[in-house]
């Protein structure tokens, strides 16, 4: 079936194909498969999976989600490179204030002692020593303005500074040819992301915003910051990093959420 409308039409039809059969098939399920639905999207080959399943049945739509999900993630993979970057931006175009955003309240932000904390590295690296906040700050650093943007709809403009992760990643002797990273965080808050991304020139260890010490509500003492990737790609407050060939997940994405979570 892909491969038919491939043929018969041009892409921008496609897309109004793709995008009419979403709206169609979002109109049949139930509130909890509908928002799975809509947060994965759908692509062609998506499309075609979903040909002749019973989207009355849930156990069958769960099954056509996860292997829509898969097949996202894989093309998703595929397209990325180190070369496309995404915009980078002028500081006057910063939202003031940058929203909070996360799983629980702001009451709830996790106070993390800089003094006692230590970054601790598992798995497949020549050195797995455990990093201070003193340490990190005197890595060379770099910056950026650049636009986050959440699953649910809206995007923000913030300025990050820290560490470039590959250099960290190189620094500690990981394995650059293992598939995954994972991150652990001090808010029960835990995700990966593949060696690519791991990699891409804009992927920082941030540890400032805007010129200062990265503040409790953005993800003190350190978070991850990818302008490639949805919010939910971002962890704060990392605790623990591991470098694995172990498919790790993580807390949205094993509720359901792509997994490569791409911008």
């Amino acid at each position: 079936m892909k491969k038919i409308i491939q043929q018969i039409f041009t892409p921008s039809q496609q897309q109004d194909i793709v995008a009419e059969a979403q709206r169609l098939v979002a109109r049949q399920l139930d509130a909890a498969s509908r928002r799975r639905f809509l947060r994965q999207g759908m692509t062609l080959g998506g499309l075609a999976m979903l040909t002749g399943c019973d989207i009355s049945n849930n156990a069958s739509v769960e099954k056509a989600l996860n292997a829509i999900s898969g097949q996202n993630d894989r093309v998703q993979l595929w397209l990325f490179g180190r070369d496309r970057l995404a915009p980078e931006y002028a500081e006057s175009m910063i939202t003031r204030p940058f929203p909070f955003n996360a799983f629980y309240g702001e009451e709830d932000i996790p106070q993390v002692d800089g003094e006692t904390y230590r970054l601790k590295i598992s798995g497949k690296a020549l050195d797995k020593r455990s990093w201070s906040l003193t340490e990190l700050y005197q890595m060379a650093q770099v910056s950026q303005v650049t636009r986050h943007i959440c699953v649910e709809g809206w995007s923000a403009i913030g300025h990050w500074g820290g560490v470039r992760f590959a250099d960290f990643l190189r620094l500690i002797g990981a394995d650059l040819q293992a598939e995954y990273v994972s991150f652990k965080c001090a808010d029960d808050y835990y995700t990966s992301i593949d060696m690519k991304t791991a990699l891409h020139p804009q992927t920082l260890l941030a540890l400032t915003y805007d010129g200062q010490v990265l503040p409790p509500k953005y993800g003190y003492p350190m978070r991850l910051r990818m302008p490639t990737k949805l919010g939910y790609k971002n962890p704060k407050h990392i605790q623990v990093i591991e470098i694995t060939n172990i498919f790790p997940g993580g807390y949205w994405e094993d509720q359901g959420y792509n997994w490569f979570g791409g911008s």
